[in-house]
């Protein structure tokens, strides 16, 4: 059956259109889904600029992260049942455990066909139902930026009561970060180049904030407020320009969740920070199906409500790449595509 979606057959923004796409019915092991809301993460503006992997298969549709309900099911499907709202996840092999290569080279939104499309048919093992709580369009937040803050904090941190943690930013991850380091007792510190933002995030429950364009070396300071040995964890989303910062507020063992590279990829490492500090820096790709299970237990028993700046209709979805782009926003950006 024919279904819209936004694909694109050569990279940059200006090339992602609407297309029909036939979409096949679900055979074994398969679901099909309605799609309701998708969001996107700095990842998905990278692909489509050919940024992320220039030598991706081309046409794509792109966006990692989005929400359906089930409307037919293949033989053999257990998981879930036809009506169920559920969430795609990002490494669909991925289950549990440790990550291999054989199941994390194959992730939405590239290589594999993302959710910016009405309809998806997608392998039963890698969806999981959300939150009854949430709206289809906070849901649609859930699998990419909330799970790898999720990941940093809990299956790789392990933060707990009494802890100290830095975010870095008003991005998706980094206010889902500051909301489940809250829930887990943590103290937290924010940093922006905004004051609104800033107190944005006060609202929601930072215990401090700091302007780092005010105060470029905010390392030490961080380091300070958490008591003069450093934070417990810093929640890493700069990349290169951050890095170095990020060492200079960690507390000797502590863990640095390394996810972004907002300002680059490349930099040089201060080695001896890290190895005469045995700081562990720790790298996060999303997360697995077992842990996005577990994440939303806890946000269903504590009704965390995700932070979303606008949603975008579903033929509009090119402006919503421009407005993430921008850096405008205070936290998620989401498409609506059912009507």
């Amino acid at each position: 059956m024919s279904t819209r979606a936004f694909s694109f057959d050569t990279f940059g923004l200006e090339h992602l259109r609407m297309i029909d796409v036939e979409e096949p019915d679900p055979g074994p092991g398969q679901v099909k889904l309605r799609v309701l809301a998708c969001s996107l993460n700095y990842r998905d503006t990278l692909m489509v600029a050919g940024q992320y992997d220039p030598r991706m298969p081309l046409p794509l549709v792109p966006l990692s992260d989005g929400v359906g309900e089930v409307v037919a099911i293949g033989p053999g499907v257990e998981r879930v049942a036809v009506g169920d709202r559920v969430a795609a996840t990002f490494a669909p092999r991925w289950i549990a455990g440790p990550p291999e290569r054989a199941l994390i080279r194959h992730t939405r939104g590239g290589p594999l066909p993302g959710m910016l499309a009405e309809e998806r048919t997608l392998d039963a093992e890698g969806v999981v139902k959300v939150p009854a709580h949430l709206s289809d369009e906070e849901a649609a937040t859930l699998p990419c930026a909330a799970l790898t803050a999720w990941s940093s904090l809990v299956t790789e941190g392990p933060v707990c009561a009494g802890m100290s943690v830095l975010v870095q930013g008003t991005g998706g991850v980094s206010l889902f970060a500051l909301q489940l380091a809250k829930l887990l007792g943590a103290r937290v510190m924010a940093t922006s180049s905004s004051d609104e933002k800033l107190e944005r995030v006060r609202a929601l429950g930072a215990d401090a904030v700091l302007n780092y364009r005010e105060t470029p070396a905010w390392g030490r300071e961080a380091a300070k407020w958490a008591g003069g040995d450093g934070v417990d964890l810093v929640v890493e989303v700069g990349g290169a320009k951050t890095f170095e910062e990020s060492l200079k507020a960690i507390r000797p063992g502590g863990v640095v969740s390394l996810i972004g590279n907002l300002s680059g990829s490349s930099a040089p490492v201060p080695l001896t920070r890290i190895l005469m500090s045995q700081v562990r820096v720790q790298g996060i790709l999303v997360g697995h199906r077992v842990g996005f299970e577990a994440m939303n237990r806890a946000v269903e028993a504590h009704e965390l409500r995700p932070v979303v700046d606008r949603v975008f209709p579903f033929e509009a979805a090119p402006e919503a790449f421009r407005y993430l782009q921008s850096g405008e926003h205070f936290g998620k950006v989401v498409i609506r595509v059912a009507r």
